[in-house]
């Protein structure tokens, strides 16, 4: 009986070995004085890529793209770009524009004066800067207003015309620093997916700085994880959130429960920890790797986290505690519960609010089993 053909699986480029990045960072430390803003961050990005440059202020984040951009000069490593080392290469000879926070349009320009500024200050025929320019505002959807000045756009409108002027010079690397901060959260949202599409139609490769996790996971390829001035980890939005390598990753990408133990049993289907904190004993279905005996913290997403009035039928006393209701946030599509259990630590759980209901199933101060998955406890030893 003939086999069916399967079709080969398609890599991504950071996942094939014989992938040339278009972005290579090789050891590149920044110091101010005696502060170490960038510590030998070593980092890979491939053309066409959305990558997202994630953490907290004071992370390196920042220094590390305007070194890319060239505002700034590592004190030690080196920067490639399309195979060309950036050393001694000023900004304005680097195949790279800048989109900036506050986008720092010219108040005295029309919407079409400022993205054709950059064409003008290159000497392009005015023929080509003028269908250009015609171009990029249809893509962000500005063409109508092509004569007004700034100050009569809003802040979402400003902030396409200033991707419009970044575009418009056709780089091969885009760099945004905090590109939407200046926007209300539902303008955000709406803005994201539309910076997804224009990367995806032009093609060419956004590299942008966000402290602001759900930005990053909704528009970035990847995301690399900064903290102090290094990488804590690298990784697609689904690799970061759900396979954290470090207790700082899973707490600083979304909301996490985090349980310690000790390693009592590691097999290659699964480990068994105990946890006086959690009130019981923590069972994932796979191995860890983690000498016996050692010490090692369990993460667990809220959303994992089950709550019931009455025992699990299923229920073998691993990955299953008891708790007090303590705090309920109703957030319309899930509601958060904080339970608080024996032990002290209190538990996070989201439950989706699947029917309306005026009277909740589960409600202040009801004795509740708290139950997971033995999928959904990851083991962290960091």
């Amino acid at each position: 009986m003939a086999q069916p053909i399967r079709k080969p699986t398609r890599l991504e480029p950071w996942q094939d070995p014989a992938a040339v990045p278009y972005v290579r960072i090789e050891r590149v430390t920044k110091r101010f004085g005696d502060f170490v803003a960038v510590d030998d961050v070593t980092l890979n990005i491939h053309r066409g890529e959305f990558f997202a440059l994630l953490g907290g202020s004071g992370s390196g984040k920042t220094t590390l793209l305007r070194m890319l951009a060239g505002f700034e000069q590592p004190s030690e490593g080196r920067i490639f770009i399309d195979g060309v080392d950036m050393s001694g290469i000023p900004p304005y000879e680097r195949p790279v524009n800048m989109m900036f926070q506050s986008y720092a349009l010219f108040p005295h320009m029309s919407v079409e004066q400022n993205v054709a500024f950059g064409l003008k200050q290159d000497g392009l025929p005015k023929a080509e800067i003028r269908a250009r320019v015609t171009e990029m505002l249809e893509m962000v959807q500005l063409g109508a207003f092509a004569k007004r000045r700034p100050h009569q756009l809003s802040g979402g409108q400003r902030q396409r015309v200033a991707l419009a002027r970044s575009l418009v010079k056709r780089p091969k690397l885009l760099l945004l620093d905090e590109p939407l901060g200046a926007l209300d959260k539902r303008l955000r949202e709406r803005t994201q997916f539309e910076l997804v599409n224009i990367q995806e139609s032009t093609g060419i490769t956004f590299v942008v700085v966000t402290h602001d996790q759900e930005e990053a996971m909704t528009m970035a390829s990847r995301i690399a994880v900064m903290n102090q001035g290094t990488i804590a980890q690298v990784g697609t939005p689904t690799e970061i959130y759900e396979y954290p390598n470090s207790a700082f990753v899973a707490q600083f990408i979304g909301s996490v429960n985090m349980f310690e133990g000790i390693v009592a049993e590691d097999e290659p289907d699964h480990v068994l920890i105990r946890s006086e904190q959690a009130g019981c004993d923590l069972y994932i279905n796979h191995g860890a790797a983690v000498p016996l005996g050692s010490a090692v913290r369990v993460a667990v997403r809220p959303e994992k986290v089950a709550l019931s009035k009455e025992p699990p039928q299923d229920a073998t006393g691993r990955n299953l505690t008891r708790g007090v209701v303590r705090e309920i946030a109703y957030l319309g599509d899930v509601s958060i519960y904080l339970v608080e259990l024996a032990t002290g630590t209190v538990v996070r759980a989201t439950i989706p609010n699947v029917t309306r209901r005026t009277d909740l199933p589960i409600t202040w101060d009801d004795e509740v089993y708290v139950t997971w998955r033995p999928f959904a406890g990851v083991v962290l030893t960091q």
